[in-house]
């Protein structure tokens, strides 16, 4: 595995991304968006770019917050919150068009955790050059967004998640069946990014493991 930090221009200026790259990657190496939660790019994100690295795909993740990590819950609600959706919206579409300079691609993947799960489902609804959308327990768009929404989705939630919790996700189930939507959603009784192998305190290894490998085999369904 290489990595590297691909910078690129945005609306609110420039920034940066984390890629972690297969050893000898071809054309037909798929390649994934990688969207941080509301602690910013952290090592945990790397991280898990490097797994995807491991199993065969590019990882792109971009810096939403351009160089700022958060030290404490506090601290990441305020980031998050500073963070205007349209310009969340608008890295992940100079992300897309740089990395598909930079690595020859003309679609992505993309998945993301809390809030980067809710960039990554609208980022399917709204950012051409998204092939594929796995979120992680990110928040819910509008149904006149989620209508609009053409790729295949794989929704990950965890029904003890108190911030997207099974009400949202019916939310996005509604819109599934009233609009023919491309989705399914993966349930697994865990909280709230339970992911994060960082978060002993939420931090689930069988639904964690499960989901990696059913985001993966989707991605290679996909990409």
């Amino acid at each position: 595995m290489n990595t590297k930090t691909l910078s690129f221009s945005t609306a609110n200026g420039d920034t940066t991304a984390y890629c972690a790259i297969p050893d000898n990657p071809g054309t037909d190496t798929p390649a994934v968006i990688l969207i941080q939660e509301w602690w910013g790019l952290n090592d945990h994100i790397k991280d898990i770019a490097g797994r995807y690295a491991s199993e065969g795909f590019i990882a792109v993740a971009p810096d939403l917050y351009r160089g700022k990590l958060a030290k404490d819950p506090e601290e990441a609600s305020k980031m998050m919150a500073d963070l205007a959706v349209e310009d969340g919206i608008d890295t992940i579409r100079n992300t897309v068009s740089a990395a598909g300079e930079e690595f020859g691609k003309s679609g992505f993947g993309i998945s993301g955790y809390c809030m980067g799960g809710t960039y990554a489902l609208r980022s399917a609804c709204l950012v051409n050059g998204i092939k594929a959308s796995a979120p992680f327990y990110g928040d819910i768009p509008s149904e006149e967004v989620l209508a609009d929404l053409s790729v295949p989705v794989l929704f990950v939630s965890g029904l003890k998640d108190a911030w997207i919790n099974p009400e949202k996700v019916g939310e996005l189930e509604t819109a599934t069946f009233k609009h023919d939507l491309p989705v399914e959603v993966l349930k697994y009784d865990a909280d709230h990014a339970f992911f994060n192998d960082t978060r002993p305190e939420v931090f689930d290894e069988e639904a964690a493991n499960d989901a990696w490998s059913k985001v993966l085999a989707f991605f290679r369904k996909h990409l």
